[in-house]
C-alpha cells in the first residue's frame, strides 16, 4: 500500500470543526464523517509517518470524548491530536481545531511517583540542564505551561532558588499558529518538526529523569 505524502492541514478541516461547534451530534457527524476522515484524520497520518524516523511512532487520538463522568455530554472532540510518546504521559503533540495549529510537548502526567522524581531532580544538579532546554524552546518560540501549584509543595522554603519549577505538577511547552497560509501547504511539517525540535531537549531531561509511572530511575545525585 503506498503512503500518501503529507501536503499540509486543508482549510476545509478547520471548517469542519466549525461546523461541528454549531451541531456537535451524531447525526452531523455521521453525515460529514467522510470529510474528517479526508481533511482531518488522513492529514495526521501522513504528518507523522513523515516524522516518524526523527521522532518515533505517533498515535492519532480517537475523535470520541469520554463523557461518563463528565457533565459536558457532547460526543466528538473540538479538536484533532496526535502524540509522539518517549515514556508514559509525555514526548510531543501537535493539534488542530477552529483556531488553527497547534504544538507542544513535554510531561502531561501527574503520577505521584513522577512527580516525586521531577521534584527531586529539579532540587539537583541536574536542574540546570532542565533550565538550558526550557532557555532553549523558549527560543524557538515556545510558551511554558502545565498544572502549577497556587502555593508551593510541603516542606519547600519560600526562598528556594527554584520555587518556580517545584510548583508545576506537570511541564509543558506550546506554541499556537493559528490559520496563516501556510498551514495547508507542506511548510506546515517543516514549521512542527522545527517546534518538536527545540522542545526536544525538555522531553528527553524529561523522560531521563521523570521517567515512566512505576519505579525504574534512581535517585538524583547531589
Amino acid at each position: 500500500m503506498a503512503v500518501s505524502r503529507f501536503s499540509g492541514f486543508p482549510m476545509a478541516g478547520f471548517d469542519f470543526y466549525e461546523a461541528l461547534a454549531v451541531d456537535n451530534s451524531k447525526t452531523w457527524w455521521t453525515a460529514h464523517k467522510d470529510t474528517y476522515d479526508v481533511t482531518v484524520k488522513q492529514p495526521f497520518v501522513d504528518l507523522l509517518t513523515e516524522l516518524e524516523g526523527e521522532f518515533g511512532a505517533g498515535k492519532v487520538f480517537r475523535p470520541y470524548r469520554d463523557v461518563r463522568f463528565s457533565k459536558e455530554k457532547t460526543p466528538y472532540k473540538d479538536h484533532q491530536g496526535a502524540f509522539v510518546g518517549v515514556e508514559d504521559g509525555m514526548g510531543w503533540y501537535v493539534q488542530v481545531s477552529a483556531s488553527g495549529l497547534m504544538v507542544a510537548g513535554g510531561w502531561y502526567s501527574s503520577a505521584p511517583k513522577q512527580l516525586a522524581r521531577y521534584r527531586d531532580a529539579v532540587d539537583s544538579a541536574v536542574v540546570v540542564e532542565l533550565e538550558k532546554s526550557l532557555a532553549a524552546a523558549h527560543k524557538g518560540g515556545l510558551e511554558l505551561g502545565g498544572d502549577v501549584m497556587k502555593t508551593k509543595p510541603r516542606g519547600v522554603a519560600d526562598d528556594h532558588p527554584h520555587l518556580d519549577l517545584l510548583r508545576h505538577r506537570n511541564l509543558t511547552m506550546e506554541k499556537q499558529f493559528g490559520m496563516p497560509e501556510w498551514v495547508s501547504t507542506r511548510a506546515a511539517l517543516t514549521k512542527v518538526r522545527t517546534a518538536w525540535r527545540a522542545m526536544t531537549p525538555l522531553v528527553n531531561w524529561l523522560a531521563d529523569h521523570v521517567g515512566p509511572y512505576d519505579e525504574g530511575i534512581p535517585t538524583e545525585p547531589r
